[in-house]
């Protein structure tokens, strides 16, 4: 038999399912955060002698797997939300999807840099492997520009598709495109050589964003989207 769902149905499995896209790209947005501590699980890894040394390194393993999670929960993010904003530009939408995607092969690469720095120091590279160590580290370290570049173009192109269709307060929104030229300079000033990467002026002009990300975690997880 066939059977139909009536008027009244359908507007309430749709909204089920905003919701659950909401709750999804609100947990996976939280998730980004998990890899705070690789800071100080790779210290050790950034050290000019690090491949000098012997045996595994637990805290850059932990670090690499850390990051992998956030590497998949970007792409998470985007393909949770693709359904609720693609109607207020299915260009921007898509071009947060990809740029999502671009976001986290930049980290995906950067593990597979720290991973070969630590398969050197197992293999007992030693001095011999100090040239391409120093490679690797700085290969590592240029990577890290595209979590400081692509966050602000995340932030332009989901900012504004919130915006346009009023599906969060609009501080959120805002606060987003406020920061994404706060990180894009600060970004070309470590390129240029301007300030480090992990400088306090660095740190200063990526909080915005990270507030933005971390808020808009929250309030997708909790409240969810307008109509």
């Amino acid at each position: 038999m066939t059977t139909f769902d009536s008027p009244a149905a359908l507007p309430a499995a749709d909204e089920r399912s905003r919701r659950r896209h909401s709750r999804a790209a609100g947990i996976l947005y939280l998730l980004t955060f998990v890899s705070i501590p690789t800071l100080a699980l790779y210290s050790s890894v950034q050290a000019p002698d690090y491949v000098l040394g012997s045996g595994p390194d637990p805290a850059a393993l932990v670090g690499a797997v850390l990051e992998l999670v956030v590497a998949l929960a970007c792409i998470g993010t985007a393909v949770a939300l693709f359904p609720l904003v693609k109607t207020q530009g299915e260009s921007l939408a898509l071009g947060f999807i990809g740029a999502r995607v671009l976001e986290a092969g930049t980290i995906f690469v950067g593990v597979a840099t720290i991973l070969t720095l630590v398969t050197l120091r197992q293999a007992g590279a030693g001095a011999d492997g100090l040239v391409t160590a120093h490679a690797l580290v700085a290969l590592h370290g240029w990577l890290n520009l595209g979590q400081g570049l692509m966050p602000a173009v995340n932030a332009v192109l989901l900012g504004t598709l919130l915006l346009r269709g009023h599906l969060v307060p609009r501080w959120l929104p805002v606060l987003a495109l406020i920061g994404a030229p706060l990180l894009l300079a600060s970004t070309l000033a470590t390129v240029f050589g301007v300030w480090g990467q992990m400088s306090g002026l660095a740190g200063v002009a990526a909080l915005p964003i990270a507030v933005w990300e971390f808020s808009l975690g929250v309030w997708l997880l909790v409240k969810g989207v307008r109509h």
